[in-house]
């Protein structure tokens, strides 16, 4: 047990919550945990140069650790300098990540008890180059040894780190998403898009999110609706980003990186359909928020998305059954708002944030 109720949130860019899932997570996390008495600290990535200095933020202890190196180096420096600053107290670690597993080592060394959330199999994706997948694979062997307790969050992540320690090591605990009952249409205005006629995408514009095969899909004929395509394809590569431009009608929209949550959440809520074209990974994030919203779901057809969006849901494998499952779907209104239906009620049975949270403040007291 600890008794002490203290715990230092490492892995994460830090809060507010700016970024991707890992940073929402913590967010909600470190606010109920403060909130039940805990003293909860959190490293935080700032860009540039300068000293480490402190702040607060909702009660929540934030230290901030300026990076003048940026991507994956700037990551891996962060890293490495939060887990020296964190080896120096004697609190509870919870680590979101296992990219740099191997610094956790160091919390060995130290006795210090440290939960590793261990995310998806990064290692597998095909965005990486191959000292990236090597690096990646060998600190998920690593954190699996160095971890005191491992969290995943799915099923089948669960499955996979059962191949590498004992089952009673390991908890499954999803991701959480809020429930949203309404949102702002007037917020759709400048994109001219209208509720309920508009289906949209929310993710990186990569090959494995699927993104060619949905806008191929979705532009093989007039639909009468606009496909939203939410993502920086700045970022993308540029060849595939060519590929995706080309294969859109005029009725796909491309309005870019959208960091606007309330902007995001009335894209979300006033959708006919969310369209989840990931193929790797645990508890996407962008799904059980899609859930959360009570969005009508079609999903690449994997063992993850299957399991967070359950049977009910329309599944695609390729662009020939995405396209059919679009004929199918946008021209049935008493479908989707079935689906709309069942996916709000599979949110509050499995994917509420206070149940998420209150399994994983669980979890700390027993573990820690």
């Amino acid at each position: 047990m600890n008794p002490k109720k203290t715990l230092r949130i490492l892995g994460t860019r830090g809060i507010p919550a700016q970024h991707g899932g890992f940073e929402t997570f913590a967010e909600h996390l470190a606010l109920f945990l403060t909130k039940n008495g805990w003293t909860v600290t959190v490293y935080c990535q700032d860009e540039g140069e300068g000293t480490v200095c402190e702040d607060e933020w909702q009660g929540i202890r934030l230290i901030r650790f300026p990076i003048k190196n940026k991507g994956a180096f700037g990551t891996i420096n962060f890293d490495w300098k939060t887990t020296l600053h964190a080896a120096r107290f004697k609190d509870g670690i919870l680590t979101l990540g296992y990219n740099t597993a191997i610094f956790g080592i160091i919390f060995r060394l130290r006795q210090l008890k440290n939960i590793i959330n261990m995310d998806g199999l990064e290692w597998r994706r095909e965005k990486w180059s191959l000292g990236a997948k090597l690096w990646l694979y060998l600190n998920e062997r690593i954190g699996c040894w160095v971890g005191n307790h491992l969290v995943a969050d799915h099923p089948e992540i669960e499955k996979h780190l059962a191949t590498r320690v004992p089952s009673d090591k390991i908890t499954m605990i999803p991701y959480g998403a809020p429930s949203v009952d309404n949102a702002d249409p007037e917020l759709l205005v400048p994109y001219g898009l209208h509720p309920q006629q508009y289906a949209i995408v929310i993710a990186r514009p990569e090959p494995e999110n699927s993104i060619l095969e949905i806008v191929s899909a979705f532009s093989r004929q007039k639909r009468g609706k606009t496909l939203v395509v939410l993502g920086d394809f700045n970022k993308a590569n540029p060849e595939y980003r060519s590929k995706v431009f080309a294969a859109a009608g005029e009725e796909v929209l491309f309005p870019g990186a959208v960091y606007d949550q309330q902007l995001v959440k009335a894209l979300r809520f006033n959708a006919c359909l969310y369209i989840h074209g990931h193929q790797v990974g645990g508890t996407n994030p962008s799904l059980v928020e899609a859930l959360g919203a009570g969005m009508a779901i079609l999903a690449h057809n994997n063992r993850y998305n299957r399991w967070v969006a359950d049977s009910d849901n329309y599944f695609f494998s390729d662009t020939n059954e995405c396209a059919q499952a679009l004929d199918s779907l946008l021209e049935n209104k008493a479908i989707l708002q079935s689906l709309q239906q069942k996916n709000r009620q599979r949110h509050l049975t499995r994917f509420t944030w206070e149940s998420i949270l209150a399994q994983y403040e669980q979890l700390l007291l027993e573990r820690l």
